[in-house]
Protein backbone atom coordinates (compact mmCIF):
# COMPACT_ATOMS: atom_id res chain seq x y z
CA UNK A 1 0.00 0.00 0.00
CA UNK A 2 1.53 3.29 -1.10
CA UNK A 3 -0.46 6.27 0.13
CA UNK A 4 0.23 9.96 0.46
CA UNK A 5 -1.21 11.78 3.47
CA UNK A 6 -1.04 15.58 3.62
CA UNK A 7 -1.18 17.32 7.01
CA UNK A 8 -2.58 20.88 6.97
CA UNK A 9 -3.56 22.24 10.37
CA UNK A 10 -3.55 25.90 11.36
CA UNK A 11 -2.20 26.92 14.77
CA UNK A 12 -0.98 23.39 15.45
CA UNK A 13 2.55 22.27 16.30
CA UNK A 14 2.95 19.95 13.34
CA UNK A 15 5.95 17.76 14.15
CA UNK A 16 4.36 15.60 16.89
CA UNK A 17 1.38 14.99 14.60
CA UNK A 18 3.61 14.09 11.68
CA UNK A 19 5.66 11.73 13.85
CA UNK A 20 2.54 10.09 15.26
CA UNK A 21 0.85 9.67 11.88
CA UNK A 22 4.03 8.20 10.39
CA UNK A 23 4.27 5.68 13.23
CA UNK A 24 0.58 4.75 12.90
CA UNK A 25 0.72 4.56 9.09
CA UNK A 26 4.16 3.18 8.22
CA UNK A 27 2.92 2.26 4.75
CA UNK A 28 2.06 5.89 3.95
CA UNK A 29 4.11 8.94 3.00
CA UNK A 30 3.01 11.63 5.48
CA UNK A 31 4.08 15.21 4.84
CA UNK A 32 3.31 18.76 5.94
CA UNK A 33 1.29 20.43 3.18
CA UNK A 34 2.73 23.36 1.28
CA UNK A 35 1.34 25.05 -1.79
CA UNK A 36 2.29 23.20 -4.96
CA UNK A 37 2.66 19.78 -3.33
CA UNK A 38 2.01 16.63 -5.33
CA UNK A 39 -1.44 15.06 -5.15
CA UNK A 40 -2.24 13.23 -1.91
CA UNK A 41 -4.73 10.47 -1.18
CA UNK A 42 -5.89 11.75 2.19
CA UNK A 43 -5.74 14.96 4.18
CA UNK A 44 -5.55 15.54 7.93
CA UNK A 45 -6.76 19.06 8.56
CA UNK A 46 -7.76 21.77 11.00
CA UNK A 47 -8.96 25.13 9.64
CA UNK A 48 -7.11 24.66 6.34
CA UNK A 49 -7.00 27.43 3.73
CA UNK A 50 -9.17 27.22 0.63
CA UNK A 51 -5.98 26.70 -1.39
CA UNK A 52 -5.51 23.29 0.21
CA UNK A 53 -8.74 21.91 -1.26
CA UNK A 54 -8.31 23.87 -4.50
CA UNK A 55 -4.97 22.17 -5.08
CA UNK A 56 -6.03 18.74 -3.79
CA UNK A 57 -9.40 18.02 -5.45
CA UNK A 58 -8.54 14.33 -5.78
CA UNK A 59 -8.50 13.65 -2.03
CA UNK A 60 -10.50 10.58 -1.06
CA UNK A 61 -11.15 12.05 2.39
CA UNK A 62 -10.10 14.83 4.75
CA UNK A 63 -9.97 14.00 8.45
CA UNK A 64 -10.77 16.90 10.77
CA UNK A 65 -8.79 16.83 14.04
CA UNK A 66 -11.79 17.97 16.04
CA UNK A 67 -15.51 17.38 16.42
CA UNK A 68 -16.64 20.76 15.04
CA UNK A 69 -16.58 21.01 11.25
CA UNK A 70 -18.17 24.43 10.68
CA UNK A 71 -14.84 25.87 9.45
CA UNK A 72 -14.55 23.07 6.86
CA UNK A 73 -18.09 23.54 5.61
CA UNK A 74 -17.36 27.16 4.75
CA UNK A 75 -14.84 25.99 2.15
CA UNK A 76 -15.35 24.65 -1.37
CA UNK A 77 -14.53 20.95 -1.30
CA UNK A 78 -14.69 18.53 -4.22
CA UNK A 79 -17.86 16.39 -4.02
CA UNK A 80 -15.72 13.25 -4.19
CA UNK A 81 -13.79 14.21 -1.03
CA UNK A 82 -15.43 12.81 2.07
CA UNK A 83 -15.13 14.88 5.24
CA UNK A 84 -14.66 12.92 8.45
CA UNK A 85 -14.83 14.29 12.00
CA UNK A 86 -13.49 12.79 15.21
CA UNK A 87 -16.12 10.81 17.10
CA UNK A 88 -14.63 11.35 20.53
CA UNK A 89 -10.87 10.71 20.89
CA UNK A 90 -10.96 11.58 24.59
CA UNK A 91 -13.07 14.72 24.19
CA UNK A 92 -16.29 13.30 25.66
CA UNK A 93 -14.76 12.62 29.08
CA UNK A 94 -13.23 16.10 29.16
CA UNK A 95 -16.52 17.68 28.16
CA UNK A 96 -18.37 15.81 30.89
CA UNK A 97 -15.78 16.94 33.44
CA UNK A 98 -16.14 20.55 32.38
CA UNK A 99 -19.95 20.59 32.33
CA UNK A 100 -20.28 18.77 35.66
CA UNK A 101 -17.78 21.15 37.26
CA UNK A 102 -19.67 24.20 35.98
CA UNK A 103 -23.01 22.70 37.02
CA UNK A 104 -21.86 21.88 40.56
CA UNK A 105 -20.14 25.25 40.92
CA UNK A 106 -23.50 26.89 40.24
CA UNK A 107 -25.65 24.40 42.16
CA UNK A 108 -23.52 24.41 45.33
CA UNK A 109 -22.86 28.17 45.15
CA UNK A 110 -19.09 27.74 45.26
CA UNK A 111 -18.48 31.21 43.84
CA UNK A 112 -20.22 32.69 46.88
CA UNK A 113 -18.04 30.60 49.20
CA UNK A 114 -14.94 31.87 47.40
CA UNK A 115 -16.12 35.42 47.95
CA UNK A 116 -16.88 34.68 51.62
CA UNK A 117 -13.32 33.46 52.09
CA UNK A 118 -11.97 36.87 51.06
CA UNK A 119 -14.07 38.32 53.90
CA UNK A 120 -13.27 35.59 56.47
CA UNK A 121 -17.03 34.98 56.54
CA UNK A 122 -18.24 31.63 57.92
CA UNK A 123 -21.72 31.17 56.47
CA UNK A 124 -23.30 27.93 55.31
CA UNK A 125 -25.60 28.34 52.33
CA UNK A 126 -28.71 26.33 51.53
CA UNK A 127 -28.33 23.44 49.10
CA UNK A 128 -31.33 23.31 46.73
CA UNK A 129 -33.23 20.13 46.06
CA UNK A 130 -31.79 18.57 42.88
CA UNK A 131 -35.35 18.11 41.62
CA UNK A 132 -35.55 21.90 41.43
CA UNK A 133 -32.55 22.11 39.10
CA UNK A 134 -33.43 20.27 35.88
CA UNK A 135 -30.57 20.31 33.37
CA UNK A 136 -31.27 20.67 29.65
CA UNK A 137 -28.70 19.33 27.19
CA UNK A 138 -29.00 20.86 23.70
CA UNK A 139 -27.41 18.44 21.26
CA UNK A 140 -27.25 14.70 21.86
CA UNK A 141 -24.45 13.57 19.57
CA UNK A 142 -21.47 11.58 20.87
CA UNK A 143 -20.37 14.36 23.22
CA UNK A 144 -23.87 15.42 24.24
CA UNK A 145 -24.98 11.91 25.10
CA UNK A 146 -21.88 11.34 27.22
CA UNK A 147 -22.49 14.60 29.09
CA UNK A 148 -26.19 13.79 29.58
CA UNK A 149 -25.33 10.43 31.13
CA UNK A 150 -22.73 12.03 33.42
CA UNK A 151 -25.20 14.66 34.65
CA UNK A 152 -27.90 12.02 35.16
CA UNK A 153 -25.42 10.01 37.26
CA UNK A 154 -25.27 13.01 39.62
CA UNK A 155 -29.03 12.57 40.17
CA UNK A 156 -30.13 15.75 38.46
CA UNK A 157 -33.25 15.60 36.28
CA UNK A 158 -31.97 15.69 32.69
CA UNK A 159 -33.78 16.88 29.57
CA UNK A 160 -32.27 16.35 26.14
CA UNK A 161 -33.10 18.19 22.93
CA UNK A 162 -31.96 17.14 19.47
CA UNK A 163 -33.10 17.27 15.87
CA UNK A 164 -34.55 13.75 16.13
CA UNK A 165 -35.71 11.87 19.22
CA UNK A 166 -33.07 9.96 21.20
CA UNK A 167 -33.58 7.23 23.77
CA UNK A 168 -31.04 7.67 26.59
CA UNK A 169 -31.59 6.13 30.00
CA UNK A 170 -32.30 8.79 32.61
CA UNK A 171 -32.89 11.51 30.01
CA UNK A 172 -36.25 12.97 29.03
CA UNK A 173 -36.17 13.41 25.27
CA UNK A 174 -37.42 16.42 23.31
CA UNK A 175 -36.97 16.66 19.56
CA UNK A 176 -37.41 19.13 16.74
CA UNK A 177 -38.55 22.73 16.66
CA UNK A 178 -42.04 21.77 17.80
CA UNK A 179 -40.68 20.67 21.19
CA UNK A 180 -38.00 23.31 21.70
CA UNK A 181 -40.16 25.63 23.80
CA UNK A 182 -41.30 22.78 26.05
CA UNK A 183 -37.67 21.69 26.49
CA UNK A 184 -36.59 25.19 27.49
CA UNK A 185 -39.48 25.65 29.91
CA UNK A 186 -38.57 22.35 31.59
CA UNK A 187 -34.92 23.36 32.15
CA UNK A 188 -33.15 25.56 34.68
CA UNK A 189 -29.56 24.86 33.59
CA UNK A 190 -28.99 24.90 29.84
CA UNK A 191 -25.94 23.18 28.34
CA UNK A 192 -25.26 23.94 24.67
CA UNK A 193 -23.49 21.12 22.81
CA UNK A 194 -24.94 21.67 19.34
CA UNK A 195 -22.93 21.87 16.13
CA UNK A 196 -22.89 25.30 14.51
CA UNK A 197 -25.26 25.32 11.54
CA UNK A 198 -27.48 27.88 9.84
CA UNK A 199 -30.30 26.72 12.14
CA UNK A 200 -28.33 26.97 15.39
CA UNK A 201 -26.56 30.28 14.75
CA UNK A 202 -27.94 32.90 17.22
CA UNK A 203 -30.31 30.28 18.69
CA UNK A 204 -29.36 31.27 22.24
CA UNK A 205 -31.06 34.65 22.23
CA UNK A 206 -33.37 36.74 24.39
CA UNK A 207 -36.44 34.82 23.23
CA UNK A 208 -35.13 31.31 23.84
CA UNK A 209 -33.20 32.06 27.03
CA UNK A 210 -36.25 33.88 28.47
CA UNK A 211 -38.19 30.63 28.24
CA UNK A 212 -35.85 28.92 30.71
CA UNK A 213 -36.98 28.80 34.32
CA UNK A 214 -36.24 32.01 36.20
CA UNK A 215 -32.82 32.04 37.79
CA UNK A 216 -31.49 29.91 34.95
CA UNK A 217 -27.83 29.17 34.24
CA UNK A 218 -26.14 28.78 30.84
CA UNK A 219 -23.14 26.58 30.04
CA UNK A 220 -21.95 27.05 26.44
CA UNK A 221 -19.28 24.62 25.25
CA UNK A 222 -20.35 24.47 21.59
CA UNK A 223 -19.74 27.57 19.44
CA UNK A 224 -19.75 31.25 20.32
CA UNK A 225 -21.84 32.21 17.28
CA UNK A 226 -24.80 30.37 18.79
CA UNK A 227 -25.10 32.90 21.61
CA UNK A 228 -26.31 36.47 21.16
CA UNK A 229 -24.00 37.92 23.79
CA UNK A 230 -25.89 41.20 24.26
CA UNK A 231 -29.09 39.27 24.99
CA UNK A 232 -27.39 37.20 27.70
CA UNK A 233 -26.01 40.36 29.33
CA UNK A 234 -29.49 41.90 29.37
CA UNK A 235 -31.02 38.79 30.97
CA UNK A 236 -28.26 38.71 33.60
CA UNK A 237 -29.03 42.35 34.35
CA UNK A 238 -32.77 41.81 34.81
CA UNK A 239 -32.25 38.68 36.93
CA UNK A 240 -33.87 36.11 34.66
CA UNK A 241 -30.46 34.48 34.21
CA UNK A 242 -28.47 33.79 37.37
CA UNK A 243 -25.17 33.33 35.54
CA UNK A 244 -23.21 31.59 32.84
CA UNK A 245 -20.08 29.58 32.24
CA UNK A 246 -18.78 30.28 28.74
CA UNK A 247 -15.96 28.47 26.98
CA UNK A 248 -16.63 29.71 23.42
CA UNK A 249 -17.16 33.19 22.02
CA UNK A 250 -18.07 35.01 18.83
CA UNK A 251 -14.55 36.45 18.73
CA UNK A 252 -11.65 34.35 19.98
CA UNK A 253 -9.48 35.19 21.79
CA UNK A 254 -12.10 37.14 23.72
CA UNK A 255 -11.19 40.85 23.45
CA UNK A 256 -9.67 42.25 26.62
CA UNK A 257 -12.37 44.94 26.87
CA UNK A 258 -15.30 42.51 26.56
CA UNK A 259 -17.92 42.77 29.32
CA UNK A 260 -17.74 39.03 30.07
CA UNK A 261 -14.23 39.25 31.52
CA UNK A 262 -15.24 41.27 34.58
CA UNK A 263 -18.90 40.35 34.86
CA UNK A 264 -19.57 38.98 38.38
CA UNK A 265 -22.03 36.38 37.07
CA UNK A 266 -19.95 35.05 34.17
CA UNK A 267 -17.16 32.48 34.24
CA UNK A 268 -14.85 32.67 31.22
CA UNK A 269 -12.50 29.91 30.03
CA UNK A 270 -10.39 30.03 26.83
CA UNK A 271 -12.00 27.29 24.69
CA UNK A 272 -10.55 24.43 26.73
CA UNK A 273 -13.62 22.36 27.63
CA UNK A 274 -12.50 19.48 25.39
CA UNK A 275 -9.02 19.61 23.88
CA UNK A 276 -8.00 17.31 21.06
CA UNK A 277 -5.86 14.51 22.50
CA UNK A 278 -3.20 13.83 19.89
CA UNK A 279 -2.41 10.14 20.52
CA UNK A 280 -6.06 9.07 20.64
CA UNK A 281 -6.92 11.21 17.62
CA UNK A 282 -4.10 9.73 15.55
CA UNK A 283 -5.20 6.19 16.41
CA UNK A 284 -8.76 7.00 15.37
CA UNK A 285 -7.74 8.73 12.13
CA UNK A 286 -5.38 5.91 11.16
CA UNK A 287 -8.04 3.30 11.89
CA UNK A 288 -10.64 5.08 9.77
CA UNK A 289 -8.22 5.72 6.93
CA UNK A 290 -7.24 2.06 6.73
CA UNK A 291 -10.90 1.02 6.93
CA UNK A 292 -11.66 3.30 3.97
CA UNK A 293 -8.80 1.74 2.02
CA UNK A 294 -10.42 -1.66 2.65
CA UNK A 295 -13.74 -0.33 1.41
CA UNK A 296 -15.37 -0.46 4.84
CA UNK A 297 -17.86 2.03 6.28
CA UNK A 298 -16.57 4.45 8.93
CA UNK A 299 -18.27 6.56 11.58
CA UNK A 300 -18.07 10.33 11.64
CA UNK A 301 -18.80 11.10 7.99
CA UNK A 302 -19.94 14.70 7.73
CA UNK A 303 -23.36 15.43 6.25
CA UNK A 304 -22.79 18.76 4.49
CA UNK A 305 -26.51 19.40 4.16
CA UNK A 306 -27.12 18.91 7.89
CA UNK A 307 -24.01 20.89 8.80
CA UNK A 308 -22.25 18.25 10.92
Amino acid sequence: MNMRVSFCCADTHAQPWLDGLRAALPQAQVSLWKSGDAAADYGVVWVPPQAFFDQQPQLKAAFNIGAGVDALLRLRVAPTTRLVRLDDAGMAAQMAEYVCHALLRFYRDFDAYAQQQTQALWLQRKVPDRAEVPVGIMGLGVLGEHVARAVAALDFPVNGWSRSAKQIEGVRSFAGNDQLNAFLAASKVLVCLMPLTADTRDLLNRNTLSQLQRGAYLINVARGAQLVEEDLLALLENGHMAGATLDVFRTEPLPADHAFWKHPKVVVTPHISARTLRAQSIRQIAGKLLAMERGEAVAGLVDSAAGY
